[in-house]
């Protein structure tokens, strides 16, 4: 199998290293070489956060260049349009709706840019733009973002649903399983 390349892309604290953890897990209980790397920049601080997750039969890197990504899973909207020159012909950005204000647009100095789910669909981009924030609210958790985001992204594979669900149990906390299988079934069912 030739490499597959997942961007996941966001800012701090939306939860994008469990979602590169978890799979991480999936493409490894299915016997594929995978390679994470995470790139947290000034997360703490609200800043942009990217993940590669790259998976196949021998993956000798973990950085995805430009024009390689399959996937770009953005946790927010201008985000996803921010990284879209590293997504390749005839891949597919899943992102959540959600607008997160920059620190230029929360000082004043820029506005949240206007139509960007429009402009990267003019640019000829396929972008799967929806709402995973109400229905993180809808499992139990705004917090669940990730797991709905990683529901939606499932659709792109044609792993078994206890696959996913194995995984999803691996990487979170028993406390907090049901509402996870929630939220990934509202993603992949939305």
């Amino acid at each position: 199998m030739e490499t597959k390349n997942i961007m996941i892309v966001g800012v701090g604290g939306q939860g994008s290293l469990l979602a590169s953890k978890l799979l991480g897990r999936l493409f490894l209980s299915r016997g594929y070489d995978i390679k994470v790397s995470e790139v947290h920049g000034m997360s703490q601080r609200g800043g942009s956060v990217v993940t590669y997750v790259r998976f196949g039969d021998k993956v000798y890197s973990p950085i995805i260049d430009k024009g390689e990504a399959d996937f770009i899973l953005s946790f927010e909207l201008l985000e996803a349009a921010r990284w879209t020159e590293y997504l390749k012909p005839g891949g597919k950005i899943v992102t959540n709706t959600q607008q997160i204000n920059p620190m230029p647009v929360i000082t004043g100095a820029a506005q949240y840019p206007e139509g960007l789910v429009e402009e990267m669909q003019a640019a000829g981009i396929d972008v799967d733009a929806f709402d995973a924030l109400s229905l993180a609210e809808q499992a139990g958790s705004a917090k669940a973002v990730n797991i709905v985001l990683l529901g939606r992204l499932s659709k792109g594979f044609d792993f078994s649903p206890e696959d996913w669900d194995r995984a999803i149990e691996l990487s979170v906390p028993p406390k907090f399983l049901e509402l996870n299988r929630r939220a990934f079934a509202l993603g992949r069912e939305s």
